[in-house]
């Protein structure tokens, strides 16, 4: 049988592919991976189309045991997986056999890793997508996170078995202060002038009420005018909420399709997966771009996976 076990769920594993889109209106999340870059990388490594769906693993790793010879990738947060209980490399291609099992030692810098199959995951397709949402129940495994002795079903590679190990220069790094770039608006005219110079001069502290929802900050409290109320509507990833406490909120994958909320800005598409790594006490300053600088950030960051295909090189088994 093409599967792997759970022989342990580690802290919240749940199957993510690039997203459920085109069904806001319908008030359903887009969920999906929380960060992009890992999760096309780990997919590049088998093989894989970009989007195809992984395991999302956050702060502590599972145990799985292999019921069919694979390659999988691990990337992401420095989670020190071992197969056998012997290690072996992250951001590279690692070939498995019928039961085998690969475990993680712990975590030494991010927050969330990703798995990815050769072949891919073979779990229903729910209107266009493979994620989970967990509010919803549905997608991914049985539309819940990864539990004990579940049997996940795996597709069998296709084409030549290539194992191959990421350039160095593209692997990422996940320090525990980042500044994330972030487009004004598009409630900012609610602010008054000294709450937008909070924002953009404050370095917030990542609080440990962050998830896949979104990451709670603290720091300098940002003023309204007149109350942070507004009429409910939509929020993109990254948008930067700031309720009545005066304390960002950014959310992430799994955020409400609306909120009635103030807006004060948009974290750029591109520092999304920088975010996605940040564990409690990362420290995040805020910096301004305009609406073109973000374009360019966004097509830097695909050229990036460009680079990372490119230069990918081939090891032995």
């Amino acid at each position: 049988m093409n599967a792997v076990k759970v022989i342990s769920p580690g802290a919240l594993t749940t199957v993510q592919d690039a997203g459920r889109f085109g069904f806001l209106q319908s008030g359903i999340s887009v969920s999906g991976v929380m960060d992009s870059y890992s999760h096309r990388a780990a997919n590049l490594l088998v093989d894989n189309p970009q989007e195809e769906a992984v395991l999302e693993v956050t702060l502590m790793g599972p145990v799985l045991e292999f019921q069919c010879s694979t390659r999988i990738a691990v990337t992401g947060a420095m989670m020190q997986p071992k197969l056998n209980d012997q290690p072996v490399p992250m951001w590279q291609t690692i070939p498995v056999g019928e039961g085998d099992r690969l475990s993680f030692s712990g975590i030494q810098g991010g927050c969330r890793a990703y798995i990815a199959f050769a072949g891919g995951l073979d779990v229903p397709v729910i209107m266009g997508s493979k994620s989970t949402n967990l509010k919803a129940q549905m997608g991914g495994f049985e539309g819940r996170m990864l539990k004990r002795d579940d049997v996940v079903p795996l597709k069998a590679p296709s084409g030549e078995a290539k194992l191959w190990a990421a350039s160095e220069e593209w692997i990422p790094k996940f320090p525990t202060q980042i500044t994330l770039r972030a487009v004004l608006g598009p409630q900012e005219d609610l602010f008054t002038e000294e709450g937008i110079a909070s924002f953009l001069n404050t370095e917030y502290l990542v609080t440990p009420a962050n998830d896949r929802m979104g990451y709670r900050l603290e720091g300098e409290e940002i003023t309204h005018k007149a109350g942070a109320d507004i009429v409910s509507d939509g929020i993109v990833m990254g948008a930067v909420q700031v309720p009545s406490s005066g304390q960002p909120i950014i959310l992430m994958a799994d955020r409400q399709t609306t909120g009635g909320y103030t807006k004060i800005a948009t974290v750029v598409t591109a520092d999304l997966p920088l975010l996605a790594q940040a564990q409690a006490g990362t420290k995040i300053r805020f910096e301004r771009v305009s609406v073109e600088e973000a374009q360019q950030l966004l097509h830097e960051f695909h050229e990036r996976l460009q680079a990372f295909a490119r230069t990918r090189r081939p090891v032995n088994g």
